[in-house]
């Protein structure tokens, strides 16, 4: 039985966490086999705790004693994960677990090795900010630029992918630079992306929003930096 490797970085979520978890538990993949790997990156505001006392058999729980940020909680889910496929997950609930059916779906029927959730291709259009929007088209277009795609959403947190895409490039990232060092490296590494529907429900700075402008413009400029070096 083939197996989906799902990545949960935490950061600060103790007020979502736990119905996330329920969710990504609900989800039936059928034929392929769940591991759940959640990464605590060093939070201070009581999700260490809840989780310490939630762990259960069939999730593995990793801890960073300090915050280390964003990519590297992924890349420290990524090192334990045994999956044949694999996805990111974030704590909050912007996304909807079931939505990775038809990733998963497209990954398996039309042999897709890189499959992204798409915002912009679901029916729900709403975000958090308008400049939060913004953000993510200028990011989208920046990439089909640089790389000659016709991508509509880069910044998706639903990247899934199979194990040979995982083996072929090599990820540092620290913060919030996951999505683009990833999307160039596939890219460069001669993967095509292909892109299905999903919801998405936003979230603001008051419900623990993280990612700011500067991260932004650091991921124009992780998109151009790979584009020209052509590393994978």
């Amino acid at each position: 039985m083939p197996t989906l490797s799902i990545i949960i970085p935490v950061y600060n979520e103790r007020h979502t966490i736990l119905p996330l978890l329920k969710r990504v538990e609900s989800v039936d993949f059928k034929d392929v086999r769940k591991e759940i790997i959640i990464v605590d990156d060093g939070s201070t505001d009581g999700t260490t705790e809840l989780l310490q006392q939630h762990i259960v058999p069939r999730h593995i729980v990793l801890f960073h004693e300090n915050n280390k940020g964003k990519g590297t909680a992924i890349r420290t889910g990524l090192k334990k994960a045994t999956g044949d496929f694999l996805v990111v997950q974030d704590a909050d609930l912007e996304y909807e677990p079931h939505d990775l059916l038809f990733l998963l779906a497209a990954m398996e029927e039309k042999q897709h090795p890189v499959v992204f959730g798409s915002r912009a291709l679901g029916k729900n259009k709403t975000y958090s900010s308008y400049i939060f929007h913004i953000g993510g088209k200028m990011v989208t277009w920046w990439t089909n630029v640089l790389f000659g795609t016709s991508l509509t959403d880069e910044a998706t947190c639903y990247k899934m992918f199979t194990r040979p895409v995982l083996n072929a490039i090599t990820l540092t990232c620290t913060g919030f630079e996951f999505c683009p060092e990833f999307t160039a490296k596939v890219l460069n590494a001669g993967y095509a992306i292909h892109e299905v529907p999903i919801s998405y429900m936003p979230r603001g700075k008051k419900e623990g929003k993280k990612i700011k402008v500067k991260d932004g413009l650091t991921a124009f400029w992780t998109l151009l930096t790979l584009r020209l070096t052509r590393t994978i």
